[in-house]
């Protein structure tokens, strides 16, 4: 039997989710929308599964089990499970450096 999670994005990771789309809409506004509702889709695939992903390097250092979902190659979805909970941190692309504590 499949379990399912209840998916919880926080604010600052919708922040995130909206500053990628507003910086993509000024190139190409149809692009962004295909981005930003492809990014949802894959969220809310982790109500099924959500430990298929690896483990985040930033588990090192703040001092929960983080894990993340890589969306188009260039964009982690950092996340936590807590009991039937998956609780969306962060989004941010893949060249920006590890988060600290203090980010997270």
């Amino acid at each position: 039997m499949t379990e399912f999670y209840r998916v919880i994005i926080r604010p600052d990771a919708l922040q995130d989710a909206k500053n990628y789309y507003e910086y993509m809409a000024e190139y190409s506004s149809e692009k962004a929308v295909k981005w930003f509702n492809g990014l949802f889709e894959v969220i809310n695939s982790l109500s099924t599964m959500p430990k298929r992903c690896s483990i985040a390097p930033e588990t090192n250092w703040i001092g929960q089990e983080v894990r993340c979902l890589v969306y188009r190659k260039f964009y982690r979805i950092l996340y936590t499970i807590e009991k039937d909970v998956v609780r969306i941190h962060h989004i941010r692309h893949t060249s920006q450096e590890f988060m600290s504590l203090e980010d997270f």
